[in-house]
């Protein structure tokens, strides 16, 4: 388990009221300056990569994100004031929500490119899984602390498993492979940090190693395919790019061109001619990091990538200082699932990864994405104010 500033204060079982001008004063200002950075870059580039998007209109995309952003912006600072022990004391109410939400898209969802992952209420067509995201780890985690002094009992792990496992089957039949794999990602990240067993974590870790091999392997072989044609496609031209067919590798390959082609300083948006001749399929979303480098070249990309690491390392941190076990679990999911994203979505761009549809956090056009990222940094600005706050107060003592 990894140490948090909680678990190295004996004692603390109940939670410190911490005020609103001590939680705006504890607030970890870097990482909320990381956030408002990203979110700046990746409008900078939206405002490129959708500039020929829509005829006579070059800022179509931007001013939805831009509205995005700014929806997303209230729910952080509403997010940032919330004391994260609220969640704990319902985190039933918040599974109970994940799991209604999503099994909702598969009755009344909207299909696109064949997934129904979209519920349209009139206004705004979001995804829930997106937001699904979110709720996962807050729930997961309550269930994690609930049961602290049983962490490292066999039950308690099989029972984090199978609570985790049914949000991420109904994800994975909409289909959604690539978020039902941030969700495992997550679920993995908050056991390590709930202090599970290493011999639990192995254990977890073969059985998925065998799930894997069943759905690529083994089940095919038998008659029986788990996975849709075009992803069993995207996980052949990974694992080989000889035997891919050639309609199921153009993308990939038209994203490394893309990439390739912006060089040092990029292309700019009239000179990026995969993204505005539209050979790059899906440059607005999936392939969004592809289209900005493309366009900002690799002195662009490389500052997109700082601030990401300047996030994470902030958010790793947030773990540290949590105040209790709780807070220190959701953090760490939270974060995981934001690395796991980011090293998915830009690798595959690269064809280092399979592609999985995950969307690049920040940057890739969407309002559920947006929202929702915006949502758990807000979460983690918590996590980190109300554990800074509660140290404060402890070394007054």
């Amino acid at each position: 388990m990894l140490e948090y500033a909680g678990s190295q204060r004996a004692g603390l079982r109940e939670r410190e009221g911490v005020g609103l001008l001590t939680v705006v004063s504890s607030v970890d200002w870097i990482l909320l300056a990381g956030v408002a950075g990203l979110v700046a870059v990746g409008l900078w580039g939206i405002a490129g990569v959708t500039k020929f998007d829509v005829p006579n209109d070059p800022g179509y995309y931007l001013d939805k994100q831009i509205v995005y952003a700014a929806v997303g912006g209230v729910l952080l600072a509403v997010t940032t004031l919330v004391d994260p022990d609220l969640y704990r004391r319902y985190w039933r109410v918040v599974f109970a929500t994940l799991v209604g939400l999503i099994a909702i898209v598969l009755v009344v969802g909207r299909a696109a490119r064949g997934s129904t992952r979209w519920i349209n209420v009139g206004f705004f067509t979001f995804q829930p899984s997106e937001f699904g995201k979110l709720l996962f780890v807050i729930a997961l985690a309550g269930f994690l602390a609930e049961r602290q002094r049983l962490v490292g009992a066999a039950g308690t792990t099989l029972r984090a498993l199978g609570l985790g496992l049914l949000p991420v089957l109904l994800v994975f039949a909409q289909p959604d492979l690539g978020t039902a794999l941030v969700y495992l990602a997550a679920l993995g990240a908050m056991l390590f940090v709930a202090g599970t067993p290493w011999r639990h974590l192995a254990l977890l870790g073969a059985g998925t190693a065998a799930v894997v091999v069943v759905v690529l392997w083994a089940g095919p072989a038998v008659g029986v395919d788990f996975l849709k044609t075009y992803q069993k496609e995207r996980l052949t031209c990974f694992t080989h790019p000889a035997t891919c067919p050639v309609d199921a590798r153009y993308n990939v390959e038209q994203s490394i061109a893309a990439v390739g082609s912006g060089q040092i300083r990029g292309r700019g948006p009239n000179g990026a001619t995969q993204t505005r001749l539209d050979f790059l399929p899906e440059h607005h979303t999936d392939f969004v990091f592809a289209s900005f480098s493309e366009q900002r070249g690799f002195a662009g990309a490389s500052v997109l990538l700082a601030l990401y690491l300047l996030v994470l390392w902030r958010g790793l941190r947030v773990v540290t200082v949590a105040r209790d076990l709780y807070s220190a679990v959701a953090a760490g999911g939270i974060v995981v699932a934001l690395l796991f994203q980011i090293f998915v979505n830009v690798g595959m761009t690269m064809g280092i990864a399979p592609i999985t549809g995950i969307p690049l956090p920040f940057v890739s056009v969407g309002g559920s994405s947006m929202i929702a990222n915006l949502a758990a940094m807000g979460v983690l600005l918590a996590i980190h104010a109300r554990g800074r706050a509660g140290r404060a107060a402890a070394r007054r003592r």
